[in-house]
């Protein structure tokens, strides 16, 4: 007996509901098991395609591999904890090792899901940092990976370009991470005041540090004493003052002054006497009136008077002091010998002064003398000769100059020599008395590449600088040579011609901090 028509109707819409139902299902199913997290698109779509036919093998020969390379998602994690890249049936698994080692790619090939034997696999990875050429890394057959042929130096910042061909296939990954890296532009660097510099050739010096005094030049400092005694009835000039050569500093009694003053006025008239006898002897001796004796003689008398009076005047230039030209023969004019400044006085007005007491003292300031003493250790380093900085330590203050002077002895106390320069000092910044440090350049050598020595700073366990490569800052850790406080010697790390942060680079290291910048592998 037939089934009624409509109980027909139903069990078609029940099967088609089933099978609409299994189909939603096996799609579901299809998608969670896919291979994911590559980011790459791309290689999904050529695996279907191969599936179907065909053109697989041929899409990835292609060597400009442009879809590989727009790598944009992060890749899924493998099973050794490093970047497993996948396309169809084939991936490999990128990974760096640097437990006890330095650090080096591993690679871990596999087919369907199960690792492949590494010798099937030839793999070839390109590494592309900021501001540096690319690099090429080989890799030989170790154990069960890959080991790549150089160090993966850090910071672990780059681009990744995989190609691997297996069993006739060519496949291409790449991926990209960041480290140690942050984005500032030149207006937000110019707000937080980074200044940028470029990496050169510098000369770098090995320096000498010494702690030092500066003192009055003594070449330019005198002692000014009287010659004479006598008595103070003006004092002039004040400690302090500056004065010039010639200029009166004191002005004292003194009869010894007098004495030799009257002196020389005696020997002057007798000089002027025996020359008026000797023009008479002379000329009577020429008209044959007196005997030649006669006019010897008077020539004689002259000649002692005049060195009487040659004498006489000599002495009072050893005193500093001339006749008074109708003044007291007692005054003295004590003056200054040089210009400078009067640095002691020692005299009061009525005081009654010894003719050796120094009741001045006057200084030239515009250059002094700054004295370190050097210790054995050093000595073989110091000479004469060498250029030295000479640095305040009360104020900002600093000062070229070269040593003049080391001493061929040995303090008995101290056991130092003791070394000299001759420091300028037009201004009047360099105070006797001041205390300073001294910078004495040992060796001066030039080196290719160098940074601001401001410029660099720690990160992790590097010396680091941050280098400028278009918006981007990333950390360059370097290994550096030779400082002399200015400059930095870089052995490795960074090449001549980049761009650094030199001026307060500690605000990018701050801007990295607010990151929260990973050791990401």
């Amino acid at each position: 007996m037939n089934e009624p028509k409509p109980k027909k109707q139903m069990l078609a819409i029940v099967a088609v509901l089933a099978a609409g139902f299994l189909l939603g299902a096996a799609i579901l199913t299809s998608e969670k098991t896919a291979p994911a997290g590559d980011g790459h698109g791309e290689h999904q779509e050529a695996a279907h395609d191969d599936e179907k036919g065909g053109q697989h093998a041929d899409e990835h020969d292609d060597e400009d591999g442009e879809a590989h390379d727009e790598a944009r998602a992060e890749p899924a994690k493998g099973p050794h904890g490093g970047k497993l890249l996948r396309d169809g049936r084939y991936a490999v698994e990128v990974t760096i090792f640097e437990t006890g080692v330095e650090p080096q790619f591993r690679l871990y090939p596999y087919l369907d899901g199960k690792s492949l034997p590494v010798d099937q696999s030839q793999v070839e990875l390109t590494l592309e940092r900021l501001g540096q050429p690319a690099q090429v890394f080989k890799f030989e057959k170790e154990k069960d990976y890959l080991k790549g042929d150089a160090v993966v130096v850090e910071p672990h910042s780059f681009a990744v370009k995989v190609r691997a061909v297996h069993d006739g296939k060519t496949y291409q990954f790449g991926y990209e991470q960041a480290e140690a890296r942050v984005a500032m532009t030149d207006a937000q660097l110019q707000g937080a005041g980074v200044e940028l510099a470029t990496a050169g050739p510098a000369m770098i010096g090995t320096t000498v540090s010494l702690l030092g005094e500066v003192r009055y030049n003594s070449d330019r400092t005198v002692q000014v004493v009287p010659r004479l005694a006598g008595l103070v009835e003006l004092v002039a000039a004040n400690a302090g003052d500056r004065v010039r050569k010639g200029q009166v500093l004191a002005v004292l009694s003194s009869q010894a002054l007098a004495d030799q003053r009257t002196e020389l006025l005696a020997a002057q008239r007798r000089l002027a006497l025996a020359r008026t006898t000797y023009e008479r002897e002379k000329t009577l001796w020429e008209e044959k009136i007196s005997p030649e004796q006669d006019m010897l003689q008077a020539r004689a008398a002259m000649q002692e008077a005049e060195i009487d009076a040659l004498s006489a005047r000599q002495k009072l230039a050893t005193l500093g002091s001339v006749p008074g030209g109708g003044g007291s023969l007692t005054r003295y004019e004590l003056r200054a010998p040089i210009d400078g400044v009067v640095t002691e006085k020692r005299v009061s007005m009525g005081e009654s002064v010894k003719e050796d007491a120094a009741l001045f003292t006057v200084s030239d300031l515009s250059s002094v003398w700054v004295e370190a003493p050097v210790s054995v250790q050093d000595l073989a380093v110091v000479a004469t000769g060498q250029k030295a900085s000479v640095r305040a330590n009360a104020f900002e203050a600093v000062a070229e100059g070269r040593i003049a002077y080391v001493s061929a002895l040995m303090g008995e106390q101290t056991r130092s020599a003791m070394a000299r320069i001759v420091v300028n000092n037009d201004k009047g910044l360099w105070r006797p008395g001041l205390p300073v440090t001294v910078e004495v350049l040992a060796d001066e050598t030039q080196v290719p590449v160098a940074v601001a020595a401001d410029a660099i700073q720690d990160l992790r366990d590097w010396k680091v600088v941050f280098g400028r490569y278009d918006d981007a800052l990333e950390a360059r850790p370097l290994e550096l040579g030779r400082r002399d406080g200015r400059h930095v010697e870089v052995l490795g790390g960074l090449r001549a011609g980049e761009r650094y942060a030199a001026k307060n680079s500690f605000v990018i290291k701050a801007e990295l901090g607010k990151a929260g910048a990973s050791h990401d592998h």
